[in-house]
C-alpha cells in the first residue's frame, strides 16, 4: 500500500504564505488524481484542491485564487502553495490519491498542522 507523508505546516500570520509537501512511497502517476484535504476541530474533512493525472485542477470555493496545487511525478510528490492565508484556513492538512472525483483512495497519513494566527 502507498504511504503518504505530509510536511510543511506551521504557524503563520494572516496574509502569510506556506507551502505544503506530500511525499508518496509509490508512483502517483497511476492514480486518477492527487488531492489535498483539511479538517478543522469539530468539522468534517473537506476537499481543498486536486490535480488529475492530466493536470486538470480543482479548488474549493473558499481557497480559489489563493491556493495552488502542483505535482512532480518524478519525485512522487504533491504540493500545495497557500497564499493570503486566513484564520479559516487553520486545520490539519492531508494529502491522498483519488480513484475518481472526490474519492480518497489510499490510507490517510498523519497530516500536517497549519495554524493561522496573529
Amino acid at each position: 500500500q502507498v504511504q503518504l507523508v505530509e510536511s510543511g505546516g506551521g504557524l503563520v500570520k494572516p496574509g502569510g504564505s506556506l507551502r505544503l509537501s506530500c511525499a508518496a512511497s509509490g508512483s502517483i502517476s497511476s492514480a486518477y488524481a492527487m488531492a489535498w484535504y483539511r479538517q478543522a476541530p469539530g468539522k468534517e474533512r473537506e476537499l481543498v484542491a486536486s490535480i488529475t493525472n492530466v493536470r486538470t485542477t480543482y479548488y474549493a470555493n473558499s481557497v480559489t485564487g489563493r491556493f495552488t496545487i502542483s505535482r512532480d511525478d518524478g519525485q512522487n510528490m504533491v504540493f500545495l502553495q497557500m497564499n493570503s492565508l486566513e484564520p479559516g484556513d487553520a486545520a490539519v492538512y492531508y494529502c491522498n490519491s483519488q480513484d475518481g472525483p472526490g474519492r480518497a483512495f489510499a490510507p490517510w497519513g498523519q497530516g500536517t498542522q497549519v495554524t493561522v494566527s496573529s
